[in-house]
C-alpha cells in the first residue's frame, strides 16, 4: 500500500485512534530481542524515547520490557487514545523533525511505523541530538508478507484502487529508503497472528490511505474483500503474516 508524507494524512489517524488500538497488531518479542542483540545493550533500565507512538503499541511492548519510557506523538486524538490506554506513562506533543526533548538524555529512540511521516534532513539531527553518545535509533515497520499468495492477491487489489506502480515484491524496500548516513544495521523478523475477518478488514480501514479515500469507497471495497477472503478463509479466521522489518543505528561515543 502506498503512503504519502504529507502531514494532513499523517495526521488522519486522529480520526480514527481507538480502531487503531483495536485492530492494529502488535509486534514480536523476537524484534526487541533483536534490537538488544544490534545496541548491546538491554531494554531494561533503559531511556526510551517513543517517537511517533500512537496509541502506544511499541511503546507498552519496550515498557514490559523494563524500559523507561517517554513518548511523543503529533496528533492529538492519538495521543488522548495513548492516555486512555498507558495513562502512567509519560507523553509530550511533537513530531520527529522537532523533537521536544533534551539533548543527550535517552538512551534508545524508537520509531515504531513512523519514520516515513519525517524528513531525515531534519530526523536524523534530532535523533543524533537527543541520545547519549552510545546510544541508539531504532526505526522499524510491520508489513505483510507478501511471498504469501493470499497476501500477494490483496496487495494487488490495494495498487489496483489507489492507482499505484504494479511491481514485484521487494521484501528490502524499507531499507532502500533509509538515509545513507548514520549506518543501519538490518534484521527481519516474521510472525504471524490470527484474527476474525472483521479485525482483518478493520485493521486495513484503519491505515491512512483508506482515511482519506472517503467512507463510501472503502466500504465498497472492504465489501468485496468480505467476499474474496471469505473464499480463502471460510472459516472467518484470517491468518495474516508479517514480516517487521527493523533498522538500528548507534550515535558514536566521543
Amino acid at each position: 500500500m502506498t503512503r504519502t508524507s504529507s502531514s494532513a494524512q499523517a495526521l488522519s489517524f486522529d480520526h480514527a485512534a481507538a480502531d487503531y488500538a483495536a485492530n492494529r497488531p502488535s509486534y514480536p518479542a523476537g524484534l526487541l530481542d533483536a534490537i538488544e542483540e544490534i545496541t548491546g545493550f538491554p531494554l531494561a533500565g533503559a531511556r526510551v524515547a517513543d517517537i511517533g507512538a500512537g496509541t502506544g503499541l511499541g511503546t507498552r511492548l519496550l515498557r514490559a520490557r523494563g524500559a523507561h519510557v517517554v513518548a511523543v506523538e503529533p496528533g492529538p486524538g492519538m495521543a488522548a487514545q495513548f492516555r486512555l490506554d498507558l495513562p502512567g506513562v509519560p507523553l509530550v506533543l511533537g513530531d520527529g523533525d522537532r523533537l521536544p526533548l533534551a539533548s543527550a538524555s535517552v538512551d534508545l529512540i524508537t520509531y515504531a511505523q513512523a519514520w516515513h511521516w519525517t524528513d531525515p534532513d531534519k530526523s536524523v539531527p534530532e535523533a543524533l541530538r537527543v541520545l547519549r553518545p552510545g546510544g541508539a535509533l531504532a526505526l522499524w515497520w510491520n508489513d505483510s508478507d507478501a511471498s504469501v499468495p493470499w497476501i500477494a492477491a490483496q496487495d494487488a487489489r490495494l495498487r489496483r484502487l489507489f492507482g499505484a506502480e504494479d511491481r514485484p515484491h521487494d521484501p528490502l524496500a524499507r531499507f532502500r529508503r533509509l538515509p545513507a548516513s548514520p549506518c543501519f544495521v538490518h534484521r527481519q523478523v516474521e510472525w504471524a497472528r490470527s484474527v476474525p475477518l472483521r479485525t482483518h478488514l478493520a485493521n486495513l480501514a484503519s491505515y491512512s490511505d483508506f482515511l482519506v479515500l472517503g467512507a463510501e469507497a472503502t466500504e465498497a471495497f472492504l465489501a468485496e474483500e468480505r467476499a474474496a477472503l471469505g473464499e480463502v478463509f471460510p472459516d472467518g479466521t484470517v491468518e495474516e503474516r508479517y514480516v517487521v522489518s527493523l533498522a538500528v543505528a548507534r550515535r558514536r561515543e566521543p
